[in-house]
């Protein structure tokens, strides 16, 4: 409200200063004309010396009021009045020296008073018509005092007197409504602005992607999303769908035709979308489209998270049950083994006591899937950290070759301890087992990437097939005889409960291995 009340007191000293312009070239044009052609203008006109004095003091009275109104002192309203009294006593004083109402003078007045009442948005504009009276009456007083009764013409004045109220009532009703027609144009803009403000906010949170093209094809608005899902190089309000991407213009038109459509595969990003058509339009007047583009793979994964934390919940009740009698079997394995005497019956009960494991190993993988809601990251140092873990791994698994390590002093990565070892643990078990096992065939890097911190494990092994990298991190995928499938899952789902992400890099940027990479990206901090 105090911006608004300050943008209306600007536009008040604003139009007051165009009214004062005004003030002046009537004073310079009256000057001309009571100099150069007084008697065409004004033919009964005995003193032209005094009408040109009189226009050029109203001419410095004009230079003054702007110099005040350049530093906008005194108060408006009383710079205002005293102007409205200057310019009603020049008139008056110009309509007694060229001859009184007669010669029409007197009209002069009618525009003064309706800009004066225009600029002070009706507040003052009565009293100035009153002003204006008592001016016309008292020199037709003093026109009657001085002829005897002669020329003066009381109901000429009362009638001009009249138009003065009249139209100082008018520029008040005008002023009235160019002031709330103000206010709600302000108070209209207001919502408009927070109404775009909202539209924008919805726009970039929404998962689809979205476009909003006009009725020639031209996108007037979009999302990160939809960018994301067709790629970079559009332009609000340049760029037409025809040209940037033919295919989803193809099925615009379909859709207009009123055809069915179906999920469609954009050739430029690979992505497959299924795009949504939403007419706009208001009254007959011709609209644009909304067009709502819904990632089909981020759909599928959606689904597979639900069914995945269903059966999580499923498979862990059951592992629960599972894991007394498993234990029990495994028990009974090794005491059978310690009486059996015939290389039969130690193969079978190896067999046994074996599967049995490796069932015990199922079972815990599937309860440590719920270890993501139990994270407690803190602030972990890398270099000092992992230099402890690699001295481990190396320890522990038997490893006599040099593992490599690189890693800024400075790394700080936020993630709980336990879990971190764990996943790092699995991630550094499965580099060595396809590696070359020479020096240097495993190696941990630390880097920095855009405002976060990476770290990547990768090794010198063939890598990961094409076609199984889409399935790495799916639950129960292995390509191992003896592996479980959930080693890479819970990985994952470890590092998503602590606000990080796991993903596979084919050929991570200086990597001079050209084996299997996965990388983990820590929460972002500032740099």
């Amino acid at each position: 409200m105090l911006q608004t009340r300050t943008l209306i007191s600007s536009d008040l000293w604003r139009s007051a200063r165009i009214f004062n312009w005004f003030r002046a070239l009537i004073a310079v044009a009256l000057a001309f004309v009571s100099w150069r052609l007084s008697d065409a203008f004004f033919p009964t006109l005995g003193d032209r010396v005094s009408l040109v004095w009189l226009s050029l003091v109203y001419l410095l009275l004009a230079v003054v009021f702007g110099i005040c109104l350049q530093r906008r002192w005194p108060n408006f309203r009383l710079l205002l009045t005293l102007q409205v009294a200057c310019d009603i006593g020049f008139i008056v004083a110009v309509m007694d020296i060229v001859g009184g109402l007669r010669t029409g003078m007197g009209l002069m007045l009618l525009p003064y008073l309706a800009g004066a009442g225009l600029i002070s948005r009706g507040r003052t504009t009565l009293f100035h018509a009153a002003l204006a009276s008592i001016a016309l009456l008292l020199q037709q007083a003093l026109q009657y005092v001085a002829t005897e009764g002669g020329t003066a013409d009381f109901f000429q004045a009362a009638m001009l007197s009249i138009a003065c109220f009249a139209t100082a009532w008018l520029a008040h009703r005008l002023a009235s409504y160019a002031t709330e027609s103000e206010r709600l144009a302000a108070r209209r803009g207001s919502e408009l602005a927070n109404m775009a403000q909202i539209n924008r906010l919805i726009l970039q949170d929404v998962s689809d992607g979205v476009l909003v093209l006009d009725e020639a094809g031209v996108i007037r608005q979009f999302n990160q999303q939809a960018e994301r899902l067709l790629g970079p190089g559009m332009v609000a309000g340049k760029t037409r769908l025809s040209e940037f991407n033919p295919l989803l213009t193809g099925a615009l038109a379909s859709w207009q035709a009123g055809h069915s459509l179906l999920p469609v595969d954009l050739e430029i990003t690979r992505q497959v979308v299924r795009p949504r058509f939403m007419p706009i339009k208001v009254g007959n007047a011709e609209g644009g489209t909304v067009v709502f583009l819904e990632d089909i793979e981020r759909l599928r994964r959606e689904a597979q998270q639900m069914k995945l934390a269903a059966l999580g919940r499923l498979t862990a009740n059951i592992a629960h049950e599972i894991r007394n009698p498993l234990s029990a079997i495994g028990h009974a394995a090794q005491l059978m083994a310690e009486e059996a005497q015939d290389p039969a019956s130690l193969r079978l009960t190896r067999i046994m006591v074996e599967n049995s494991r490796r069932l015990d190993g199922i079972v815990r993988a599937v309860l440590d899937l719920n270890r993501r809601d139990r994270a407690e990251p803190v602030d972990i140092r890398l270099h000092e950290w992992l230099t402890a873990f690699v001295e481990e791994f190396r320890e522990v698994e038997g490893i006599a070759a040099e593992l490599t390590l690189h890693c800024p002093k400075g790394a700080v990565a936020r993630f709980d301890e336990g879990q971190l070892h764990q996943v790092l643990w699995n991630l550094c078990r499965n580099g060595w087992r396809y590696s070359t096992r020479m020096d240097g065939a495993l190696g941990l890097r630390v880097a920095r990437l855009a405002d976060a911190w990476v770290l990547d494990v990768h090794d010198d092994g063939p890598g990961v097939p094409a076609a199984d990298v889409s399935k790495l991190f799916e639950p129960f995928f292995t390509t191992d005889a003896k592996g479980t499938g959930l080693g890479l899952y819970i990985a994952r789902e470890i590092c998503a409960g602590n606000a990080s992400v796991l993903e596979y890099v084919s050929s991570p940027p200086g990597d001079k291995l050209g084996g299997a990479c996965f990388r983990i990206t820590f929460p972002a901090r500032p740099a």
